[in-house]
């Protein structure tokens, strides 16, 4: 699963403020929910449900809440750089500045997987990390997500067995 298949120009957000995890989720599900024309509630409560069960804070300032819809048809992402990073229980400890949040169909198991990890691989890559966090503006954090580099640093690998 291509990046840019899921991450639309119009849902990159930079210099977002949030004093805390819980105002951070309601801001994410606002922003969602007001693209995609859901009840914001609605994307509240299963980001939350999400996280009850374990933090997606999954370290190096990176978060990946995400939610299984039966109201959307589509996988689709959300980037948000925070101005100031807040404390999401990551794995680390670290605070979270970069947030990738995805919303899938219910139905959709192994789409929402490949997302998920397609979303964890990229973000994992350091040079990646850093170029976003030094971006100026929303165009140039999807660019890198989107980019060849993020695409061609991400593809699975195999050992072979001997």
């Amino acid at each position: 699963m291509k990046m840019d298949s899921i991450l639309a120009h119009d849902r990159v957000f930079v210099g977002v403020k949030a004093s805390s995890k819980k105002q951070l989720l309601h801001l994410i599900a606002g922003h969602c929910a007001r693209s995609l024309k859901l009840d914001p509630k609605k994307v509240l409560a299963g980001l939350l449900e999400r996280e009850a069960l374990v933090s997606t804070g999954v370290g190096s300032g990176v978060a990946t809440p995400h939610v299984r819809l039966h109201e959307i048809d589509t996988v689709t992402g959300f980037f948000f750089r925070l101005e100031t990073p807040v404390d999401f229980d990551a794995v680390d400890d670290a605070k979270v500045c970069l947030v990738f949040a995805l919303l899938t169909p219910f139905d959709a198991g192994a789409e929402h997987l490949k997302a998920l990890a397609q979303v964890s691989r990229t973000l994992r890559l350091p040079q990646i990390r850093k170029r976003l966090l030094a971006a100026p503006d929303a165009d140039a954090c999807r660019i890198i997500l989107c980019s060849d580099i993020a695409a061609s640093s991400t593809k699975p690998t195999r050992q072979l067995q001997t």
